[in-house]
């Protein structure tokens, strides 16, 4: 019936990031403590068919039996199979979603001899006593097809509708539907708070569903910080402690090297203890799996990094530690490869607000403390010679230097005024760079000097920094570390955006502009949306760049594809159009060639897509080529390396159209009080529906006459 197996199809994964707690795109719902969980319903001639999948594709429904009985009860009221995602969670004595610990023991238990029955409750032999002590529920929250319909492409909220109309009727309490609130979570928050919840998960309400992909259309705002994390050995116990003292735990950085992030000992009961020895003992080994032995209190034992603990813990500390970490519970549903440190990003932190949307002016009283605080900081570094470290919200340090040196010698801008920028910019910014992979042009003696590309991230990075590896070249599915592979199509350690410490970390490597690929981690041969770079020769005015950016628009309008335009930060303009989920880059690139063709063919005279610099002439190059996979274009608000101290600001068509602009007017220096005047003219690009590809298609109609 359906295209591809169910048990092949992943869940979409929520990024964790920042978001607002009051906005009018967004849907919250709590993060709930479970097991993540595909569930297949196939009602046929009287008879239900129910199955459970984790998110790594590993088969459930022995481990949950009174799941599938409430399940098979519920499909006989179906005319049609359905695909759900939702989460499976222990609950307590009063019936309420508990945490993650209460599952552990359904982990273990296998299926049931061949023809054993299930008793009224769904329970099995196997599974018939832990049943009775601990109940548990699915908690369905997206539904992926009905009947024939694949319904992955459709937006949230009308997934959601058709989930509720099929729950409506539902009274069978170990099935139930996610609780969502649209619009304003404050009161959700509030309930989290008090109940100790994790945290939400806010959902834009026009998201498609991006199987097996984590997206920032998801977002995870936490209220406990929480880390899976590689057991890489174990510690002899003290005193009458049976088995072992503590896990000795790992996270795998961006090159694949394991690094050692602390020891817990606490949160185990003396089953726990026993099980998990067990599997220690199976995986001994004689080495450490780290690069660098670390020091334990007792003596070490170590094991092959196979196993995946969920701890608990209250910060990290600046070397990279985890502070107070406490067992939840393994982790069966990732993989230790996956094992990496979570951006820290909590609901309680009040730069969240500044980072999500709220208007940030540049440091002055209305300014949010931290920015504020921010700035402060710099000044004081600068005044004290230049060099220092910078306290980051939520605990990050960054040392600085040579922030005195002049990198724009003309206006005799610094290294300081850069961070500053990047600084004020970040709440806007941030979101733009969130997962991409970042390429940096590097000016360490300012950009009358000679400048040099870096996409490999360096060996060494301060914490938080995020680190990846990505596919080069054109088969992404070849892997290696070494530079000969990177040259021939491997992988290499990429810089990633979205956080604040590597914003400023590019910075102090004095990446003036930053500049992300197209496409996002998790989906790296899709672009998000593609790009017309309009370049025009020397000496031409800008108002021609401008008439030539509203004849982009006039074809766009014409396609009724969405456009979003910002200077270049130099002497040029881009226009973006969103694309819809999944669009290749191959696709992308054709529509804008189209575009750019029709362009120029009508304005032949301004306007052209030649490459060579002398057959352009006097004429704006319309540029469509940089939509291709790794090529990269300076994001909005990014700083640019001309006289100036341009900054590639976003503009609305009523300006363009009005026309007496000049980049010259748009600078690190004018970026505050602009922001302050018009908002955030970029986030729109972020939400807004993607172009319809298939209308270029009316140019390859024959034309009547």
């Amino acid at each position: 019936m359906w295209r591809d197996d169910p048990a092949t199809v992943r869940p979409m994964l929520a990024s964790t990031g920042e978001a607002p707690l009051d906005a009018a795109t967004l849907a919250y719902e709590p993060k709930y403590d479970g097991i993540r969980a595909i569930v297949s319903v196939l009602p046929h001639d009287g008879t239900v068919g129910v199955r459970l999948w984790s998110r790594l594709g590993n088969e459930k429904t022995a481990q949950f039996p009174e799941l599938v009985a409430a399940l098979q009860a519920w499909g006989r009221r179906l005319d049609r199979p359905v695909l759900l995602d939702g989460e499976i969670v222990a609950l307590d004595a009063q019936g309420e979603p508990s945490g993650f610990q209460g599952l552990q023991g359904r982990i273990h238990l296998k299926a049931p001899r061949k023809g054993a029955p299930y008793d009224r409750r769904g329970r099995s032999d196997a599974g018939r006593a832990f049943t009775a002590r601990q109940a548990v529920a699915f908690i369905a929250f997206d539904l992926l097809r009905l009947g024939d319909e694949d319904l992955r492409l459709l937006p949230l909220r009308e997934r959601r509708s058709r989930l509720g109309a099929l729950f409506a009727d539902q009274d069978d309490d170990r099935l139930r539907l996610s609780e969502q609130i649209v619009g304003d979570g404050r009161p959700l928050y509030a309930r989290a708070q008090a109940q100790g919840w994790e945290g939400l998960i806010a959902k834009r309400l026009d998201s498609t569903y991006r199987s097996g992909r984590r997206s920032p259309d998801w977002r995870k705002l936490k209220l406990v910080r929480r880390q899976a994390c590689v057991i890489a050995g174990w510690t002899d116990p003290r005193g009458s402690r049976p088995f072992f003292g503590a896990l000795l735990l790992g996270l795998y950085d961006g090159g694949g090297r394991l690094r050692y992030v602390g020891h817990t000992g606490a949160g185990f009961a003396d089953a726990e203890l026993g099980r998990i020895w067990k599997r220690l003992r199976a995986l001994q080994v004689t080495d450490p799996p780290f690069d660098t032995r670390p020091r334990t209190n007792e003596r070490p034992h170590w094991v092959h990094p196979q196993l995946v603990a969920e701890v608990k813990f209250t910060e990290w500390t600046a070397d990279g530690r985890l502070r107070h970490p406490t067992y939840l519970g393994l982790r069966e549903d990732v993989k230790p490869e996956e094992a990496r440190q979570e951006p820290d990003a909590l609901l309680e932190r009040p730069m969240a607000r500044a980072l999500s949307g709220g208007p940030v002016i540049s440091g002055g009283p209305k300014g949010p403390p931290e920015i504020t605080h921010l700035l402060a900081q710099l000044d004081a570094i600068d005044d004290a010679g230049g060099d220092g470290v910078l306290e980051l919200p939520g605990g990050a340090r960054l040392e600085v230097s040579n922030l005195r040196k002049v990198f724009w010698p003309r206006l005799k801008l610094t290294k300081g005024d850069l961070f500053r920028h990047y600084v004020r910019a970040a709440p806007y910014l941030l979101p733009v760079l969130a997962d991409r992979p970042l390429v940096m042009k590097r000016y360490p003696n300012g950009v009358a000097a000679k400048p040099f590309y870096q996409h490999r991230a360096p060996d060494t990075l301060p914490a938080g920094v995020r680190v990846e590896r990505v596919a080069t070249g054109a088969d992404p599915s070849t892997s290696s570390g070494s530079p000969r592979a990177e040259s021939r199509g491997g992988k290499r350690r990429h810089i990633v955006g979205g956080s604040l410490v590597t914003l400023l970390y590019t910075v102090q490597l004095a990446s003036i502009s930053q500049d992300p690929w197209f496409s996002r981690m998790g989906s790296d041969l899709c672009a998000d949306d593609v790009a017309i770079d309009l370049d025009p020769p020397e000496g031409v005015r800008f108002s021609r760049v401008l008439d030539v950016a509203r004849w982009v628009r006039e074809e766009l309008d014409a396609l009724d594809a969405p456009a979003f335009a910002k200077t270049s930060g130099a002497g040029g303009l881009h226009v973006y159009v969103p694309m819809p989920p999944d669009t290749r880059f191959e696709a992308g690139l054709l529509f804008c060639q189209i575009v750019a063709t029709m362009v120029a063919r009508k304005h032949p005279k301004a306007a052209t897509v030649e490459r060579s610099l002398a057959a352009r002439g006097r004429r704006i190059y319309v540029d469509y080529l940089q939509n291709v996979r790794g090529k990269t274009l300076a994001s909005a608000y990014s700083a640019r390396a001309n006289d100036f101290a341009g900054v590639s600001t976003p503009l609305t068509w009523d300006e363009i159209d009005a026309g007496g602009l000049s980049p010259r007017d748009f600078t690190i220096r004018t970026f505050a009080d602009r922001i302050e005047a018009v908002g955030d003219l970029w986030a729109p690009l972020r939400t807004s529906r993607g172009a319809n590809l298939r209308a270029v298609m009316k140019y390859a109609e024959p034309q009547r006459r």
